[in-house]
């Protein structure tokens, strides 16, 4: 093709740029929380009081060992059967009694964590729970956890939700919260 037989191209106004998409509107934080160790009860309180001080609603369901660190922290052994009775025995319940995955040293993690959270200022799990209660975070206890360590609600810390099941944390997701798995 020579110049000649090229196409003439005529100059149009440009073509309104398409809308942008609305951002997707946050729907909350729905924080599952599952293990009872310290380093990550401590994580899942700092994460559910920041959410809430941002204005996000947030929900944390409890489940498996996380739902011991919910249970009253004078109640000793729990459940209604010898197994699950051993195992309140074998991980003690309550906030107070966390122990750490890693580094316990039969108690010396746990103190050293807590002293070194004193010398910063660092507010404790126990602390950061009642803030968070404060700030409207719903805690919500598995049904299927409780039938299965042999826990009632009156085990329970008080302000805990009513109990439900893991469809309706997928519900939480599903409506658009956005899932943390800790």
């Amino acid at each position: 093709m020579t110049l000649a037989e090229a196409p003439v191209v005529v100059a149009t106004e440009p073509a309104p740029a398409p809308a942008a998409a609305e951002p997707p509107t946050q729907q909350g934080i729905a924080i599952i929380c599952y293990s009872g160790e310290l380093e990550k009860t401590w994580a899942a309180m700092i994460l559910a009081s920041t959410s809430a001080s941002l204005g996000l609603p947030t929900k944390v369901f409890v489940t498996f060992w996380g739902l011991q660190t919910f249970v009253k922290s004078g109640k000793r052994i729990t459940g209604q059967n010898w197994m699950q009775k051993m195992l309140a025995m074998m991980s003690r319940p309550g906030i107070k009694h966390r122990k750490m995955s890693k580094m316990n040293f039969l108690g010396m993690g746990p103190w050293m964590m807590f002293k070194l959270a004193k010398q910063y200022g660092v507010s404790s799990p126990a602390e950061l729970l009642e803030v968070a209660q404060m700030m409207g975070v719903e805690f919500v206890p598995c049904q299927m956890t409780m039938d299965m360590f042999g826990l009632t609600r009156d085990d329970l810390i008080e302000g805990m939700g009513e109990p439900v099941g893991a469809a309706t944390y997928l519900s939480y997701v599903a409506e658009g919260a956005a899932p943390i798995f800790i």
